[in-house]
């Protein structure tokens, strides 16, 4: 500061102007340092020295907080001090868990509809930061793809636009596409082509947004590992899978990551405007990690386990129309032609995307994270085994593809 302050005197000396001109080099001098609070107000000042009992200047609002990836977000931002608005729809008691994740006061709730937009403007009037973690993996009667993705985002983009949101937030998905390839459907997936859409919707209203397109996601209460623990996902012991899934490769992420990258994107002013592909560090055939994941159950072949082409059993494929256009509400297992299509969609990398690691996550490994994942299901459970009897299943092959 002293050094500043003479460098100043000395060019005001120089070229014989007066104290005014000093003063105006130091406010020149010191601009490029003070960030511009765009928002005046208590909400925008700092408070505490960290964590949940203090405040770190962001009042954040997350839509879908409810959902899988929604609590582990949240629960990351209370950790760091942000005061939280946690939209929520249906029953109460699905958000009222999220009142832990930040100290007292600072986790609000606010019942809100989609198609309201007044109850979205009460929700965000008073946030810098609006996270949008909305979306469905099937189709209902009251919401498609189209409604939710695509007319939901746009929503949500410029009604934060208008409130002088400062940063946008917007989860997609990695293989969102135009015209997505045929797998199972014949149409494509409309899930990924839903992404698509939804994403040209958020930069059209909010072009500053910070895009996040995350692989197929793993950890507590996913539906991705948890699938395969179904027995209506079985036939009988066996599991169907597209061409055997030999020929679709994936690369899963863990959900911690995911909520790592959505906080560290809020936190860094370079993220704006920027898309970002949330990818695990390895690729794998499908077949090989389901092959893994049954050797983690402990359900291998002496236990009946082995894996076959889902194009030659028609009962399965019955069984999935069934699930999906008969049962009510939520699909048994997990099972609808979506997921299906979704689950044997490859994975692509674009290169020169950032991926996550361009965020400052420290990528979780399969092999680290999956065995205590799958832990509950092993067959035998309740067994007391001796310390080394049963031998460690070795990890799935990267793919080479």
């Amino acid at each position: 500061m002293a050094a500043l302050a003479l460098q100043c005197s000395l060019q005001a000396a120089k070229h014989q102007v007066g104290a005014a001109a000093s003063i105006t080099c130091l406010h020149a001098s010191y601009s490029t340092d003070v960030k511009v609070i765009k928002n005046p107000s208590l909400a925008s000042l700092k408070r505490g020295t960290g964590g949940r009992s203090s405040f770190n200047g962001i009042v954040a609002t997350v839509f879908g907080s409810t959902g899988f990836l929604g609590r582990y977000v949240s629960n990351r931002l209370g950790k760091i001090g942000t005061q939280l608005i946690l939209p929520y729809r249906g029953d109460h008691y699905d958000a009222l868990r999220l009142k832990l994740v930040g100290d007292l006061g600072q986790v609000l709730f606010l019942p809100y509809d989609l198609r309201d937009e007044d109850s979205i403007r009460k929700a965000i009037q008073y946030s810098n930061v609006v996270v949008n973690l909305v979306g469905r993996d099937w189709e209902t009667k009251n919401f498609s793809f189209e409604d939710v993705h695509v007319k939901g985002a746009r929503t949500l983009a410029r009604l934060s636009r208008e409130a002088g949101v400062e940063k946008f937030i917007h989860v997609s998905a990695l293989n969102a596409s135009e015209n997505p390839k045929p797998i199972i459907l014949k149409t494509g997936s409309k899930f990924l082509k839903s992404k698509y859409y939804g994403e040209l919707a958020v930069k059209e209203e909010f072009p500053d947004a910070v895009v996040i397109r995350p692989a197929i996601i793993y950890g507590q209460e996913d539906r991705f590992l948890r699938t395969y623990t179904k027995f209506w996902r079985h036939q009988l012991r066996a599991i169907p899978l597209w061409q055997k899934g030999e020929h679709t490769v994936k690369q899963p992420v863990f959900v911690s990551d995911v909520a790592t990258a959505i906080v560290n994107a809020i936190r860094d002013p370079d993220t704006v405007g920027k898309t970002y592909q949330a990818v695990g560090p390895k690729r794998y055939l499908l077949g090989d990690l389901v092959d893994w994941f049954f050797a983690i159950m402990r359900k291998d072949s002496k236990w009946g386990y082995f894996r076959y082409d889902m194009r030659f059993d028609p009962t399965f494929l019955m069984k999935t129309w069934f699930t999906q256009n008969i049962s009510p509400g939520w699909p048994i297992g997990g099972l609808h032609f979506e997921g299906l299509e979704f689950q044997h969609t490859t994975d692509n990398v674009l290169p020169g995307v950032p991926t996550l690691e361009d965020l400052g996550v420290n990528l979780t490994k399969m092999e680290d994270q999956v065995p205590w994942e799958l832990k509950p299901w092993r067959a035998g459970a309740y067994y007391d085994e001796e310390l080394g009897e049963f031998e460690k299943p070795p990890p799935p092959k990267e793919a080479v593809l």
